[in-house]
């Protein structure tokens, strides 16, 4: 008998995979939580029935919510990750020798233990000297934090269930707050291509546009996210993430990336004409 695991996308789309075993699997306060093992992906991580990570393709989306930052302000020093419980964002931010304080803020628990246990390509991104992890709510912890960092990565799930208030306007404001006079925010900014993802990033687009003076959008391929078409966020008080790119000296780091690259930096913020009209329109309709 063979196992599939199939993750509805949307109402109409489908997407699934061939899998060997279930590793893991538990209910926390906060979410469901499995661990398959796939011949073709590895191990994947998956909540609440949507898939976070496959150690397959994990790179790619790690490597771009860290290093297209960092390669615009390599003077960062101080970093809050806000999600990220699975440790990839504190992999790829633990290359940088230059950074000094890595704060990750995750809700549940036991995600940090699940992929301790079970997904170490990652998971060992949690245990550099750097890194402070806090359990806590990443909307709480911001509250009460001022001109402390130099970057905010906000890695969070879909914008539903623990999600769902990492994607408004005053946790925005917040980390606004909470960035020096020349922090930049990057956050993972759903997909533009079906409907149900495409109106939560117009209205988290809409929301970083109220708030910071520069804030533009990248896109990146993730073939088990839905439609393999991802986008991040970059918003900042004062880099421009293509005018203050100097490719030399992110490349004299010799940070041996997958997929990252200061050319593909540059590519990877000229997006489709859909896509730049999405972003144009503004807030969504209720159709």
């Amino acid at each position: 008998m063979e196992l599939w695991y199939t993750e509805e996308q949307t109402q109409n789309v489908r997407f699934t995979i061939r899998c060997d075993k279930q590793i893991f699997s538990a209910e926390s306060d906060y979410q469901r939580i499995d661990i398959f093992h796939s011949p073709e992906f590895g191990r994947f991580l998956v909540l609440d029935d949507r898939i976070m990570l496959t150690e397959k393709d994990e790179f790619i989306y790690h490597e771009m919510i860290v290093h297209v930052p960092m390669a615009v302000n390599p003077n960062i020093k101080k970093v809050l990750v806000i999600g990220a419980g699975d440790g990839g964002t504190a992999r790829e931010l633990s290359r940088y020798k230059t950074i000094e304080k890595i704060d990750v803020v995750e809700i549940d628990k036991m995600v940090v233990d699940a992929c301790r246990e079970h997904i170490p390509q990652t998971a060992c991104g949690l245990d550099d000297s750097r890194v402070h992890l806090y359990i806590d709510d990443g909307l709480k912890f911001i509250r009460s934090v001022t001109n402390e960092y130099d970057l905010i990565v906000v890695d969070s799930t879909d914008p539903i269930g623990p999600g769902e208030g990492l994607f408004t306007r005053e946790f925005y404001g917040n980390c606004y707050k909470a960035l020096k006079d020349d922090g930049i925010i990057v956050n993972q900014q759903e997909s533009p291509y079906y409907n149900v993802f495409s109106k939560a990033m117009r209205l988290a687009h809409k929301k970083l546009v109220s708030f910071f003076p520069i804030c533009r959008v990248y896109q990146v391929h993730i073939p088990t996210y839905p439609s393999g078409h991802w986008l991040f966020g970059f918003a900042s008080k004062k880099y421009h993430p293509l005018r203050d790119l100097n490719p030399d000296n992110w490349n004299s780091l010799n940070i041996e990336t997958k997929y990252y690259n200061t050319n593909l930096h540059k590519g990877c913020f000229y997006l489709p004409n859909y896509v730049t009209k999405q972003l144009r329109d503004g807030e969504p309709d209720e159709n």
